[in-house]
């Protein structure tokens, strides 16, 4: 979801917010996985910090055609960074890192005064969540790297984060790109949305609504498309679309709200992602 701080870490830069209610918890250590070549790790300073964020910037900018402030050069850099953890998978051949998410947490959302999704949909009747509910944004993963060993090694860390947190519900925005055909609709989009309300759609009681729609009635809805990689994974672990696309104009994305409790974990990820 842009598309899992408790904190997961000890050692943190100037501007990265560390939660005073917070359960203090020993570092990480990284995760190496030989079979991959890659390494999972929570930044513990701004430079690794700087490292997500120049990735964010190739996969937005560079390949979505994202509209983003030039804060720094080359860097996808936004209000909520520092009051996230970021999670960075690394090649280890190279030191790249090639695999990104962000995490917000109840209370560093408090303390920047909302999420990112609250930008983009009006959260009310997610209100008796909020105490258990991380944010998940800005996944992206290097495009040659794109297989999944990167996304499972993601997942893995978030489902340990998730666990010493004693948090059990994450929401998002997971982002479906406008691009179709070499022109810019939302025809893609529209479609993915006809099919997934049939199917994945969250009980009224936790639907939310776009601030800025994307206008679908006003597309063509019955394309046979697939949805995005992540998206479909977020679905067999178990999650809920939670309304309607918003448009984001400067993302060039139409974006699906996203929920995925813990207890809806399949039983055959749950061992892999929980231990359990």
């Amino acid at each position: 979801m842009r598309e899992l701080p408790g904190l997961a870490h000890t050692a943190l830069a100037p501007g990265l917010q560390v939660s005073p209610s917070a359960t203090p918890l020993p570092p990480i250590a990284p995760s190496p996985l030989p079979s991959a070549g890659i390494e999972v790790r929570w930044a513990e300073h701004q430079d690794q910090v700087r490292e997500a964020q120049r990735l964010r910037y190739q996969v937005f900018v560079g390949e979505m055609g994202a509209r983003l402030p030039n804060t720094v050069a080359g860097h996808d850099i936004d209000l909520f960074d520092d009051f996230c953890e970021h999670l960075l998978v690394r090649d280890v051949a190279s030191g790249e890192v090639i695999g990104t998410y962000r995490v917000l947490t109840p209370a560093q959302a408090k303390r920047v005064g909302s999420t990112y999704s609250d930008t983009e949909f009006d959260l009310t009747r997610l209100r008796a969540l909020r105490e258990r509910m991380v944010e998940l944004g800005r996944s992206c993963v290097h495009p040659q790297h794109r297989h999944g060993g990167v996304i499972m090694a993601l997942w893995t860390a978030l489902g340990g984060f998730m666990q010493r947190n004693r948090l059990d519900i994450m929401v998002g925005c997971a982002s479906i790109p406008m691009w179709h055909n070499g022109v810019v609709s939302g025809d893609v989009a529209a479609s993915i949305w006809q099919q997934l309300k049939q199917t994945h759609l969250a009980p009224i009681e936790l639907q939310v609504r776009p601030r800025l729609p994307l206008p679908v009635e006003q597309m063509d809805g019955s394309l046979q498309v697939e949805p995005p990689a992540l998206i479909k994974g977020y679905l067999r672990l178990g999650a809920k679309i939670l309304g309607a696309p918003a448009w984001d104009p400067d993302f060039n994305s139409a974006d699906l709200p996203m929920l995925m409790r813990i207890e809806d974990l399949p039983s055959r990820y749950r061992k892999h992602f929980l231990g359990a």
